[in-house]
């Protein structure tokens, strides 16, 4: 089975920062998900190289626009390396396989007679890089995702017949019976955009003859293709179109497109309709996340309040970066953020909770195992307690891309096995009843075992030391994958008898 999944190509005439994390680290636990249960993954991210912005950017900062790409992209790539982000490809759009990509789908659409050129005089957000008509901005003339006023531009432009798509697109996106239906989640903005589909559409510019720093239409050289068309065609190029076919056949269509609600128009109108114009399969999904806010403000370079990668993994180490961005709030909703509600959250579900299990079964095992895994009949009940809490939710919430909702059902299992440690208080019977002291030892080591292979997509490094650490020594991932295709817990369990457990230090500590 293979699971295509993509965030957007992130637009570098900007900073890496909170909001490219999020997006990201959410496709990257669900691509290290999907691995685990056997699919065969390609997970894409990359950058957007081309427009006007960035031809302004790279000026002010006094370089050519390719200079000032290559620099600006390798940040990013710097950045998911830093996040751990397990990408399977990187596509830039100033790469020549992205140009022989767009080239020959803007020359399709050109022989099969959907662009036409004419003169266009329009309002036109340099923030967006595109023309709104009157009703899409706010009462005020103003852009509703920039808030500054478009101007108004006026050029001779090719244009791409979207509106001839109107009724094509409502029935991929209105009827889920329909061969080539496009969920879009969540289901607000799926009403949003059906609302917008209702009024019409409008036949939009598919070429720029004052952008220069784009890739020329292939039978107009004096234009270059229009950004956001460019950008779009980068999920095909990704996979290997037009070269490598066979690449591109095996994991086309996409099952999820993930991004932010700013860009969804572009995603479930234009794209659609550039694939249908090719003979190309639709994306089965597109998950649209909210925004942050900070402290109730709008982050902004202008506010000095955005908040980069570096910066949380500076404070709290990587793992718990990925892990409170997804958890913080619930996919597909805006979310107000503070360092104040991070770090509550750092200590309560990871200092307090997981690292304070993880430190006091260890203590007790040191104290009366001198650290290593007692010998002890395997007493299954707590182990499959766990198993049957996380089974029957935590993988519907993963599978449903409802990551705050799988993170509190580990809480869940975590608190579980933490109460039973508090009703067996086996120090009561450490003298008395070694046997049954070392099963209940034995069955928290197992239990924080299960536990662990669920952590895995959301903190791959500390799950893995946390399994080493509990006594079991085979390679966690292939244990996994093993795991969740049957659900079978060996019958002397993961952690091995007499193995030597490992030191909790730096694992999640309290920060004040």
């Amino acid at each position: 089975m293979k699971f295509y999944i993509t965030t957007p190509i992130y637009y570098i005439n900007d900073i890496v920062h909170i909001g490219h994390s999020y997006t990201t680290i959410i496709a990257d636990i669900m691509a290290r998900w999907k691995r685990l249960n056997s699919f065969d993954v390609f997970f894409l991210t990359g950058t957007d190289e081309h427009g006007s912005k960035i031809a302004t950017a790279a000026k002010k900062k006094g370089k050519m626009p390719l200079i000032f790409c290559n620099d600006m992209s390798l940040k990013f790539k710097e950045a998911w390396n830093l996040l751990n982000i397990s990408y399977t490809d990187f596509i830039r759009t100033t790469e020549k396989r992205h140009f022989s990509a767009v080239e020959k789908i803007v020359q399709i659409l050109f022989d099969k007679n959907l662009i036409f050129k004419k003169k266009y005089e329009g309002l036109y957000c340099v923030g967006c890089e595109k023309f709104y008509l009157p009703k899409d901005l706010d009462e005020e003339g103003y852009c509703v995702f920039h808030k500054t006023k478009p101007l108004i531009q006026s050029e001779e432009n090719y244009f791409f017949k979207l509106s001839t798509f109107q009724n094509l697109i409502l029935e991929r996106i209105t009827d889920p019976c329909h061969e080539e239906y496009i969920e879009i989640y969540p289901e607000e903005r799926k009403n949003e955009i059906i609302g917008k589909l209702k009024i019409g559409l409008e036949n939009i510019s598919l070429s720029r003859n004052i952008v220069e720093w784009g890739i020329p239409l292939p039978f107009d050289k004096k234009q270059t293709v229009y950004v956001w068309i460019d950008a779009l065609i980068n999920y095909i190029t990704g996979i290997g179109y037009p070269k490598n076919m066979t690449e591109f056949q095996k994991y086309w269509p996409v099952n999820i497109h993930l991004m932010a609600k700013d860009i969804l128009w572009f995603h479930a109108i234009i794209w659609p309709a550039i694939l249908m114009s090719v003979g190309f399969s639709l994306p089965k999904k597109l998950c649209v996340h909210g925004f942050f806010t900070l402290n109730g403000n709008k982050m902004s370079k202008s506010l000095g309040n955005v908040i980069s990668p570096q910066e949380l993994v500076s404070k709290y180490g990587v793992d718990a970066t990925r892990y409170l961005l997804v958890t913080i709030m619930p996919f597909g909703h805006d979310g107000d953020i503070s360092w104040e509600k991070l770090t509550l959250k750092y200590n309560i579900d990871l200092a307090n909770n997981l690292g304070n299990l993880i430190s006091r079964i260890v203590k007790m095992a040191g104290k009366y195992f001198n650290f290593k895994v007692p010998q002890a009949n395997f007493d299954l009940k707590l182990v499959k307690k766990i198993v049957t809490l996380l089974r029957e939710d935590f993988i519907i919430n993963m599978n449903s891309m409802q990551l705050h909702k799988a993170a509190q059902d580990l809480q869940n299992a975590i608190t579980l096995v933490n109460k039973q440690i508090e009703y067996d208080a086996p120090w009561k019977i450490s003298k008395t009843h070694v046997h049954e002291l070392a099963s209940y030892i034995f069955s928290y080591l197992q239990a924080v075992d299960i536990i662990a292979l669920h952590l895995l997509p959301f903190i791959p490094v500390s799950a893995e030391k946390i399994w080493h650490t509990m006594g079991a020594s085979n390679d966690i991932n292939k244990i996994a994958k093993k795991y969740f295709t049957d659900f079978i817990i060996p019958k002397s369990g993961f952690s091995v008898s007499d193995s030597q457990l490992q030191d909790t230090e730096g694992l999640f500590a309290r920060i004040v």
